[in-house]
């Protein structure tokens, strides 16, 4: 069953772990990874990222610039590895993204103070580089090769992630010297790879304000040209992009969230499928091919600050001190078509203090008891098939 990480304001770092066969009742257990509840709100978390490979690996970016890289051994223990700080990170600016692979570190500031760090036996060394500011979210690719990010008048843009920390000399000397010339806005700075492009002005001829608030890719590619990209705004709309497709949105799906702008996006596991909430107490399936709302989630009584996508789970924590689990379903076959199940939350665990990030932990998710009587219900069928062959 799955198991999902917490980081809060105080600094500490939290296990919620789900599992409905449990023969004493408590479905949900909460543990204490690591208490930093005597740093008060100097060293709240404000990003986590994991990764697994030989070992499972936890990254924390922390309020006070510092981050950490930290060993999760199998009985739920943090063991610390490594520690720096980004020196660039001033008290009115965060931490935007966070990214962790079994030897690399990722970071990002909303004042575009971007760095790798790469860890070793030796200690840990770094390259840096410098994006855009007012940026609000940065999300790195699932090959690691390309990253975007989209900010406050800042559109949304990809970069090749090797570029990005290339010297400034190497960069400008690999960018095209011929073709069409760009307009001064719309020259892409060293490294980058493709920007969005504003949206058509209103009815009324007024240029529309860019508000992007989160963002994630959708697809995978080999090709760094080729990424699919769904952002949030402020104004509560939903866009897509395709790289390959030009540089306006694909699918603009307007006034999808119920209050306030989108606080939050995550690709689901199934295809067309996507999580969302705003900045009420709202969270809710949508489908991607229409942008309507699949089902939502009812009993949330506190903004949902973070969401994390599991098979078959999705959690969420909130300003009312809680992390809840719920479960989730696939979109209709057909488009349009009305979803039969409703979302529903499983369960939930008071947090004591208020949580501010929570991802999956990527562990491998057992099936429900019912998949296993499906599955032999098709063998059994399989056999009969094969006796009136026989016949």
């Amino acid at each position: 069953m799955p198991r999902f990480l917490t980081g809060d304001e105080l600094g500490s770092i939290k296990s919620v772990s789900y599992n409905p066969n449990e023969s004493t009742g408590n479905i949900t257990q909460l543990k204490t990874l690591h208490d930093g509840t005597s740093t008060a709100r100097a060293r709240g978390v404000q990003n986590l990222a994991i990764s697994r490979g030989d070992s499972t690996l936890l990254a924390s970016a922390h309020a006070d610039g510092s981050l950490c890289f930290s060993s999760l051994t199998g009985d739920d223990q943090l063991e610390w590895r490594e520690g720096w700080k980004e020196t660039r990170l001033t008290p009115d600016q965060t931490f935007v993204g966070l990214a962790s692979t079994q030897n690399h570190v990722y970071s990002c500031v909303s004042n575009g103070a971007l760095r790798l760090t790469a860890i070793s036996e030796e200690g840990p060394t770094h390259k840096l580089g410098a994006l855009p500011s007012r940026l609000t979210d940065w999300r790195l690719g699932p090959n690691q090769k390309t990253f975007a990010y989209g900010g406050d008048e800042v559109e949304v843009s990809v970069w090749n992630t090797e570029r990005a920390f290339a010297p400034q000399h190497e960069n400008t000397s690999s960018a095209p010297s011929g073709g069409k010339k760009r307009k001064r806005g719309d020259a892409l700075f060293p490294g980058e790879i493709w920007r969005a492009k504003n949206v058509p002005s209103d009815y009324l001829g007024l240029r529309q304000p860019v508000h992007n608030t989160c963002l994630t890719y959708i697809s995978s590619s080999s090709s760094e040209t080729q990424q699919q990209l769904l952002v949030g705004t402020r104004l509560g709309d939903l866009r897509r992009y395709d790289t390959r497709a030009g540089r306006r949105p694909v699918n603009d799906f307007k006034g999808v969230s119920k209050v306030g702008g989108v606080r939050s996006v995550e690709k689901g596991f199934l295809e067309h499928e996507v999580f969302l909430s705003d900045q009420g107490t709202n969270l809710f399936a949508l489908d991607l091919r229409n942008g309507c709302i699949i089902y939502g989630y009812n009993g949330i009584s506190g903004a949902v600050s973070s969401i994390a996508s599991a098979p078959s789970f999705l959690a969420s924590v909130s300003l009312d001190r809680y992390a809840r689990i719920h479960n989730t379903f696939p979109p209709p076959i057909e488009v349009g078509k009305p979803q039969e199940e409703k979302g529903t939350v499983l369960d939930k665990a008071y947090m004591t203090t208020v949580p501010t990030v929570v991802i999956w932990d990527q562990s491998d998710v057992k099936c429900m008891s019912g998949t296993d009587e499906e599955d032999g219900d098709i063998w059994e069928k399989m056999v009969h098939v094969g006796e009136i062959d026989e016949e």
